[in-house]
């Protein structure tokens, strides 16, 4: 019998299986658009005529507001929040499962991103787009503050909505914060020139793959006190 509050065995099933297929979903994206850049055709034919029209209609406090949201997701800051905020998470709730989870997620998105980026090679915009010419070295798909920003908040979701009896207008609410937070981090590195649109749709992609996985795997028993 499961009691107030406790998900049912059949709901965390199914739960679990929803999030595999959505994550296969969110691949399946990531590579329809690896496919669009490797042939030049479909999402492709927009990079060069985005990437030009923003660099064409950039100003001072544009570049200001979106090199500080680039930056909150960049390498050096995102890792050190997300560290402070899962151990104040478990600080408060005495739960470690969840912010592990969240954590475990931006791991391996941090992993994936450095190795889907060196099998793809593809270089960077032009040096004279970029805000900051040369300021990044890594290769351009797909993009890594995208697919951080996707993770992240993809994950924020699941854990907080799943097993929780959220209701559907929560959902909603939350779903919409993490896909503004997503398109304002894309946004930013296709503002400041770091990268192509298909870049930023492709990190989107992955990281939403990443980061709904997260109501996988099986919480560990706590073991039963001997009678």
């Amino acid at each position: 019998m499961t009691g107030p509050g406790v998900a049912r065995p059949d709901g965390a099933a199914g739960a679990r299986r929803a999030a595999a297929w959505l994550s296969a979903a969110g691949w399946l994206v990531f590579l329809l658009v690896l496919l669009q850049v490797a042939t030049g055709t479909g999402l492709a034919h927009a990079d060069e005529p985005v990437l030009a029209w923003l660099v064409d209609h950039r100003t001072t406090a544009a570049t200001h507001v979106l090199t500080a949201v680039t930056d909150l997701f960049g390498a050096v800051v995102l890792p050190a929040v997300v560290a402070v905020g899962c151990l104040l998470w478990w600080w408060r709730s005495h739960d470690w499962w969840r912010p592990a989870l969240l954590a475990g997620a931006l791991a391996v998105q941090a992993v994936l991103a450095l190795v889907l980026k060196a099998v793809v090679a593809r270089p960077r915009p032009p040096d004279l787009t970029q805000t900051v010419p040369g300021a990044v070295v890594t290769h351009s798909f797909p993009s890594g503050h995208t697919m951080a920003a996707a993770t992240l908040t993809t994950a924020l979701v699941c854990l907080l909505g799943v097993s929780r009896g959220r209701s559907t207008a929560w959902w909603w609410a939350a779903s919409s914060c993490a896909v503004v937070v997503t398109a304002l981090v894309a946004t930013s590195r296709l503002y400041l020139g770091y990268h192509f649109v298909t870049d930023v749709v492709a990190g989107a992609a992955a990281g939403f793959a990443v980061g709904v996985l997260v109501v996988v795997p099986r919480r560990p028993s706590r073991g039963t006190a001997p009678g």
